[in-house]
């Protein structure tokens, strides 16, 4: 099972031939997708920027994904992992930190882009 950060979905809709490639590789495998509502958030800003074929392929596949919820488990990891990445003058975005929190509470990895997800303690990370 896996969390998709906004950075793969992106990619996805755009036919970017690795995240094709790794969407295949989930598929084969028979992984479960998640999303979290952060990151379904980061992509419909764009696709309602974009509009028309864009944004009704967005939705299409933002609504076939389960969501992992944003309970009060996620948020007190949100503020563990924020306050450590303080510390060590690593902070990413509110956003980041939420999807990394989430993915993390909920025990999933995250298929990202990103590298600066790297720096989260305890997220199972996987960069296509």
């Amino acid at each position: 099972m896996v969390s998709l950060d906004s950075s793969f979905l992106i990619d996805l809709l755009a036919a970017d031939p690795a995240a094709v490639e790794k969407a295949r590789e989930l598929d084969r495998r028979g992984e479960t997708k998640f999303l979290t509502a952060p990151a379904a958030s980061e992509v419909l800003v764009g696709a309602y920027h974009l509009g028309g074929s864009y944004l009704a392929r967005t939705k299409t596949l933002v609504d076939s994904l389960t969501l992992l919820p944003f309970d009060r488990l996620s948020y007190d990891q949100a503020g563990r992992i924020g306050a450590e990445l303080l510390r060590r003058g690593q902070q990413i975005s509110k956003a980041d930190l939420f999807i990394a929190a989430i993915t993390v509470r909920h025990g999933e990895r995250l298929i990202a882009r990103d590298g600066a997800f790297s720096r989260v303690p305890g997220l199972a990370l996987e960069i296509y």
